[in-house]
């Protein structure tokens, strides 16, 4: 029997939710392929009357409610095939009847999952449903109404902001997020996966912490033969997986795609006004609600930038497979099938990727600050996060990856390296920290203490010119520590 694993946190939230002396109703979300559908099947399909209904993508109202009304059958009807309801309103109203009948006191969940694919144009689910909660269930402490659905951006605006009769009623919300670096070790050693730390990165910066993506690993295997098995064979489930990503969770994803592909030719991001001016759009509604979908969904973040506001921050592609695909998995498309089975392990040995692992690793650095912070000490700090660049008019100038600007008067200028071993400071090296310290300081003006910190795969030597100009430095286990 399969086991929910890396999900404590989600766990002791949906037993409260079991435990809640009133009616419930849940709101989760959460990128395709991420475990929601698992994780609610699995915690409450053995916890009291379960009822779960699934929309089919692109289908149409009759075929939606007679889905419903198969669901409905297999659990109330024992075989006996109920009617296709006509409106969504005769299918709730059915569920109520059932629901009026059962005299126990065990909980009653009604699952309904990927929302955004049953709730079409004029299909009326919504309000059929708002009705079904506020008119009815909402007053029966048995129920745990969930709904669920992969697109994110798509949930927020209809249930979670809903300006109608679903405004406010939502009482839990949970996002699920991708697996941290510790639960993606978790998860596979729960798999018997036994991968060092190094190779659990590489394949995180070429996967995420997807959680299916992961169920593709074979044990015995190293990254690489990972990662061309999954990536670069014809059966592999990646090789094919990007456009299909995107059709799934937004409509016109083209306008999508367009944006996170303009973001992958520019690893240190892009303004907003660069972006819109790339992609040849101006900026509007339409262009807002296409970056709020794609940061709501997790493929893009805005990063501060240090000293602006947000008007200056930067987007930035943060998806390590939507990066990983666009940089080398489309460009072997049409050689799929007829590569080497060694192909990704020359491609790892290439000057290309050393320089795209570089800026992979930052990735997962920004997506793991929160330990970063707590391995430096300061997770009883309050700290903001932010990047900074700086160029003169004779186009010198400086970047620092990663500033962790705290409460306490300091500010940590962190550098982050993806190096094959322990990483060795020499002089022009020294010097070029040393430079980016006096010119951040120059250029901001800031009395704040300044730390240069260092973070690399393999931690630093500690020679001459590490004393000279490095105040700490972190290794990949810092990426580890379990929040």
């Amino acid at each position: 029997m399969e086991t929910i694993v890396a999900r404590e946190k989600e766990v002791k939230e949906l037993e409260g939710v079991l435990k809640s002396e009133s009616a419930e109703f849940l709101a989760v979300y959460g990128r395709r392929r991420i475990g929601k559908t698992f994780l609610i099947h699995k915690f409450f399909q053995d916890k009291g009357l379960y009822f779960e209904f699934t929309g089919i993508k692109d289908a149409s109202l009759s075929t939606q409610l007679k889905n419903f009304a198969i669901a409905f059958s297999d659990l109330f009807l024992k075989g006996q095939v109920m009617p296709t309801p006509k409106t969504w309103v005769d299918a709730f109203t059915a569920l109520r009847r059932q629901i009026e009948r059962f005299k126990e006191k065990r909980p009653i969940i009604l699952f309904f999952d990927e929302l955004s694919w049953i709730s079409t144009p004029r299909s009326g689910f919504l309000q059929a449903l708002e009705h079904f909660w506020n008119r009815y269930v909402s007053r029966d402490r048995r129920v745990i109404l969930v709904v669920c659905g992969s697109a994110a951006a798509w949930m927020i605006r209809n249930i979670l902001d809903a300006r109608g009769g679903l405004h406010g009623r939502v009482t839990r919300v949970m996002r699920l997020m991708p697996f941290t670096l510790s639960e993606t070790e978790r998860f596979l050693q729960f798999r018997k996966l036994e991968l060092d730390r190094k190779q659990i990165v590489e394949i995180y910066m070429a996967m995420g912490g997807v959680a299916h993506y992961l169920t593709q690993i074979r044990r015995g295997h190293s990254s690489s033969q990972i990662i061309q098995e999954v990536c670069f064979s014809e059966s592999g489930l990646l090789s094919r997986e990007f456009y299909r990503l995107y059709s799934s969770l937004f409509d016109n994803y083209e306008h999508h795609v367009a944006v996170v592909k303009a973001l992958a030719r520019h690893s240190n991001g892009l303004s907003r006004d660069k972006l819109l001016e790339e992609l040849g759009v101006q900026s509007g509604g339409s262009a807002s609600k296409i970056l709020n979908e794609l940061e709501e969904s997790g493929f893009i973040l805005s990063v501060p930038s240090y000293g602006k506001r947000k008007v200056g921050w930067l987007f930035r592609l943060i998806d390590p497979f939507s990066l990983f695909y666009l940089k080398w998995i489309e460009k072997a498309d049409l050689k799929i099938g007829h590569l080497e089975k060694n192909y990704w392990e020359k491609k790892q040995r290439s000057q290309e990727w050393a320089a795209w692992a570089g800026y992979a690793f930052e990735n997962v650095c920004l997506m793991h600050v929160d330990q970063i912070k707590w391995a430096l000490g300061l997770s009883a700090v309050t700290s903001t996060q932010s990047q900074w660049s700086y160029r003169s008019n004779n186009k010198q100038g400086a970047q620092i990856d990663l500033i962790i600007d705290r409460a306490d008067q300091c500010i940590n200028l962190c550098e982050l390296k993806f190096y094959k071993s322990i990483f060795s400071i020499n002089k022009g090296y020294a010097q070029t920290l040393e430079n980016k310290k006096n010119s951040f300081q120059e250029q901001t003006q800031t009395k704040k203490t300044l730390f240069t910190t260092l973070i690399a795969s393999f931690g630093v030597k500690h020679n001459p010119h590490y004393l000279q100009v490095v105040d700490q430095d972190l290794d990949l286990n810092a990426l580890y520590h379990p929040l």
